[in-house]
């Protein structure tokens, strides 16, 4: 599992950093991308991923830096990838995007080489800030679909604030809660656990021969032998391997609902827009400094923390004594771990930075 930051910026692209994407590719090759800001697709060819993989798009929330660039993608895809009858693009994320893709591309008259499908993740009502009434937005998709759009699926909340997204056979995501001036969430990638290493002399003590009994055995399943004997494959398979998880946050002043759902992430991105000394303003417009990104990855105990959605203030490479540097929000986050006495690693994003995600331990 690799995760590439195709945009590390907030609020709008620069010459040295696009806004918010990040990309997850896996070891089978298929790549997963979350949160498409403008230019993403520029970003992507710009990237070692082949775009005929991205199989699924996760949008934490409905503002432009993250989600501009979704058009562009979609038809860039059927571009670069022409003949792909056969594919439907699956994309998830709140509640308006359904609506946000199917007017963009039905008022362009843009045709896809291939069918797509919108699962809308439906907010709660501590979502919405206190003045969503003031200008509120018609978010339900109404009328004809796309002509290359299936009916796609709405995802409630179940009682403990976790949306069910998806549930592969290798991999499954859920989502959570984040507090921000509009709905917004947070995605949990969890691998499952992997079966623990087939002790094979034991096997042939048991008279079990090479073959396609050790598979099933490897997969759980309860055999039975030629003595007639029912195996038990706990008694032959060493302890499991778990899975990794990552944590891809959207924009957020407050991610402690997602606390438990987020526990023990391998890998946390998390934003950190603004230095500790503009808490209160970063507050204020529903985002987050290194310390309050800090504070979440030591209350997860996540082994690595990335962090992202920078402002424009700060610079890449300084070109005279008055800039500010984006290096003083790595060494605002490290020293906060530091205090906390937390062993956690700290990473800047940078555009087009790879990181492959180790696997646990144990």
């Amino acid at each position: 599992m690799q995760i590439i930051c195709l945009g590390t910026a907030s609020c709008y692209p620069t010459s040295s950093r696009s806004v918010s994407c990040t990309a997850i590719r896996f070891e089978d090759g298929s790549v997963w991308i979350f949160d498409c800001g403008e230019g993403s697709q520029v970003q992507l060819q710009k990237s070692p991923l082949r775009p005929s993989r991205i199989t699924k798009v996760f949008i934490t929330h409905l503002h432009g830096d993250h989600l501009f660039g979704l058009p562009g993608l979609m038809c860039t895809l059927g571009n670069m990838v022409p003949d792909r009858s056969d594919f439907t693009l699956e994309i998830y994320g709140p509640q308006g995007l359904r609506k946000f893709v199917r007017d963009t591309l039905i008022l362009s008259r843009s045709a896809l080489t291939y069918e797509y499908v919108v699962h809308e993740l439906i907010p709660v009502a501590e979502q919405y800030p206190e003045d969503w009434n003031t200008w509120p937005a018609d978010n339900l998709a109404t009328g004809s679909l796309h002509p290359q759009e299936k009916q796609g699926k709405d995802i409630n909340a179940t009682c403990d604030l976790t949306w069910n997204v998806f549930d592969g056979q290798s991999v499954c995501v859920k989502a959570g809660a984040v507090m921000h001036s509009i709905p917004s969430f947070g995605f949990v990638i969890t691998e499952q656990d992997e079966p623990g290493k087939l002790d094979a002399d034991h096997l042939r003590v048991l008279g079990v021969p090479p073959g396609p009994l050790y598979a099933r055995i490897k997969k759980g399943e309860a055999v039975t032998l030629p003595s007639g004997k029912t195996l038990d494959p706990l008694d032959v398979l060493g302890p499991p391997k778990r899975g990794r998880r990552v944590t891809i946050l959207g924009d957020t002043s407050d991610s402690f609902k997602m606390v438990d759902l987020a526990q023990s992430s391998d890998v946390v991105l998390h934003e950190a827009t603004l230095e500790n000394c503009m808490e209160e303003k970063a507050i204020d417009m529903g985002h987050s400094t290194p310390k309050m990104a800090a504070q979440y990855a030591e209350r997860i105990g996540a082994r690595v923390l990335i962090l992202c959605h920078f402002s424009q203030r700060y610079k890449t490479v300084p070109v005279n004594d008055t800039d500010l540097c984006v290096d003083v929000l790595l060494k605002e986050a490290q020293q906060e771990l530091t205090v906390r006495g937390c062993p956690c690693t700290v990473i800047l994003a940078e555009d087009l930075m790879e990181f492959t995600v180790p696997r646990p331990s144990s």
